[in-house]
């Protein structure tokens, strides 16, 4: 008998790895079935083209806001540095974190996967010349990231107990109402699901994708949803205690783990000097020219501007959330401290990126032609490991420092990390916005949120990135819409701060 039960143990042992991984399998299949309409309807292309109609979207809407603001992301960055300083802070207006907090919670919101794994994915499609484009994306998108976000402190909803709700849902109600425009109400509910669905995708099941995907390359393959269920803990332990509690964890991992980042990135591209010259050469040559990457210049340019929008999130909404709750009277102030984020995200992290996995020669060209060979599938260029996505990025920095794929995994579960409980936030305000304030309601949601988490850590890459990318470009087709009809009344507060910040009427604070 005693023989027979260790049999069984010993066989249930052995079954153990199988099922588990039988249940990755489950999950994968059942998400990507559910999601693929949805995703197919957000990335179709313009008629008669390879071109989707969301990024068109997005890079017009970034080009008429710098256009109509004067090229303000140009302006007002001098300023934007000062009031992060904490320069024009006046401790006693209405909010509930500093300008500086404000920035690193949208920064961890936004600085996450994206800019490694994202980064990654673009150029192994798209070729260096798709950073070419991501950089353009970051730099026009400023001026999107400053229209919504000025917007969202000038309508936010202040409460007896000092906290804030903020966000497109609330410009949306009280914008239109204010200029006479109909269907508010019915855009703020739109975007509230799209919100919450993001929360959901890029902020929450990609960010628990790509850490499993890091910790698995380092100690071995092991079943997902074991890393989802202990992020899942973790991330429910921080977002129980609310905005306050998140502000203060994001304004210590934010600046940490860039750190660690960028300042490994620039070593590697420091010792590599020599090459800086013929990557950025890769870079401008590859975004005109159709050097052998999968759609040409065409597919350059929509990965770059792809995932510079899932990485920086300009003009989608999103960041206007968090720099609602900042202490200030004055809603011009945060839109031009919301403007650093696509130039510290895109501009600077994720360009760090492409420099590294361009210099260390991850992708495999042809001797006698120069252009990039293909796979097989002609889905994606060759690699020297056959990595793609976070893996790619390990083989750049690795290639570099063999030690540095432990460091990564730690900076990836950061990123992942930050990432989430950001767009556990986002995701709980718009969540409010349909169902009503209240504990319960807000514990709900954070159980939720918390569980996807762990179908993230489960389910495949594809179907997680496409349906992360679609819930997140869903919310930039209802915000742009209010950005467009608002931008007037956001010309105006930006007109009047700048008036006075002249005359001398506002002023720094000892």
């Amino acid at each position: 008998m005693k023989t027979r039960i260790t049999g069984a143990a010993l066989a249930a042992l052995a079954a153990g790895p199988a099922a588990a991984q039988g249940i990755d399998e489950s999950i994968n299949q059942i998400f990507a079935n559910s999601t693929g309409w949805f995703v197919s309807l957000i990335f179709s292309n313009f008629p008669g083209t390879t071109f989707p109609w969301i990024v068109g979207w997005l890079v017009v809407a970034a080009t008429v806001f710098t256009l109509y603001f004067g090229f303000i992301q140009v302006r007002a960055f001098g300023h934007a540095l000062a009031l992060v300083r904490g320069d024009y802070s006046d401790p006693n207006d209405a909010g509930e974190v500093s300008h500086f907090q404000a920035l690193t919670t949208a920064l961890s919101g936004t600085v996450g996967l994206g800019n490694i794994a994202g980064v990654a994915v673009a150029i192994g499609i798209g070729g260096p010349g798709a950073t070419f484009w991501m950089i353009l994306a970051g730099l026009l998108g400023m001026a999107s990231k400053f229209t919504e976000c000025t917007l969202g402190v000038k309508y936010r909803n202040e409460y007896a107990d000092g906290t804030v709700s903020g966000g497109p849902m609330y410009y949306m109600v009280k914008g239109f109402a204010e200029r006479g425009l109909p269907g508010g109400k019915i855009l703020a509910v739109l975007f509230a699901i799209f919100c919450i669905l993001g929360s959901f995708g890029g902020g929450n099941m990609f960010q628990a994708n790509q850490a499993h995907a890091q910790i698995s390359n380092v100690v071995g393959a092991y079943p997902g949803w074991i890393t989802g269920v202990v992020m899942a803990i973790i991330v429910f332990l921080v977002i129980v205690g609310g905005l306050k509690s998140i502000a203060r964890v994001t304004e210590k991992v934010v600046p940490f783990m860039a750190a660690i980042y960028v300042g490994t990135a620039l070593i590697i591209i420091v010792m590599n000097y020599d090459m800086i010259g013929t990557a950025f050469s890769q870079i401008f040559v590859g975004a005109f020219t159709n050097d052998g990457v999968v759609g040409g210049m065409i597919g350059a340019l929509i990965q770059g501007f792809r995932r510079a929008a899932f990485s920086n999130e300009a003009g989608v909404g999103s960041a206007a959330i968090a720099h609602s709750a900042v202490r200030t009277k004055e809603p011009a102030t945060e839109g031009f401290v919301s403007l650093l984020e696509p130039f510290i995200d895109t501009v600077v992290i994720c360009t760090m990126t492409a420099l590294v996995i361009i210099i260390t020669g991850q992708l495999i060209s042809d001797p006698a032609t120069g252009l990039f060979l293909l796979n097989e599938a002609g889905t994606q260029i060759q690699t020297v490991t056959g990595n793609s996505g976070v893996a790619l990025t390990s083989d750049a920095f690795s290639s570099a420092f063999g030690w540095f794929r432990y460091i990564l995994v730690v900076a990836v579960v950061l990123f992942a990390f930050s990432t989430m409980i950001s767009w556990s936030y986002y995701g709980l305000k718009a969540w409010t916005f349909l169902f009503g304030e209240g504990q319960t309601k807000e514990l709900v949601f954070k159980v939720i949120f918390c569980l996807f988490v762990v179908i993230g850590a489960s389910a495949g890459l594809d179907p997680v990135i496409d349906f992360s990318d679609a819930a997140i470009f869903a919310m930039a087709v209802v915000n742009i819409i209010a950005l467009y009809l608002l931008m007037p009344i956001v010309k105006a507060e930006m007109n009047s701060y700048l008036a006075r910040l002249k005359s001398g009427q506002i002023r720094k604070y000892d």
